[in-house]
């Protein structure tokens, strides 16, 4: 069991500048680990190649085993153009601090 599955909500710390201006370095989000992904949400996700790398970034479309996933902030961000499609762990909801407020 994967240790995101044990609660259906988790609080994380965004790190980095891929999701600006959606998301910022430092913001603390909550997590649906048991929510399904649409396209268009913001999820948290982990790359085959990078099994110990948790990433933020917006989910684009469903591909074979994996999601297509970008950072709104494209010129800064890693995502599926280089390391493909990415296993999605849940759907962030609401931004807690330091602008409270439901995520887009």
């Amino acid at each position: 069991m994967n240790s995101l599955d044990r609660l259906p909500w988790r609080r994380v710390l965004v790190r980095g500048p891929s999701m600006t201006p959606t998301l910022r370095d430092g913001d603390v989000v909550l997590l649906r680990t048991r929510a399904r992904p649409e396209p268009d949400a913001v999820v948290l996700v982990r790359w085959p190649q990078r099994p110990h790398q948790l990433s933020v970034k917006r989910a684009v479309c469903h591909e074979g085993d994996g999601w297509h996933v970008t950072g709104d902030n494209t010129a800064g961000s890693t995502d599926s153009r280089e390391l493909g499609p990415a296993m999605v762990l849940g759907v962030v909801r609401w931004r807690l601090w330091p602008r409270p407020g439901r995520v887009r």
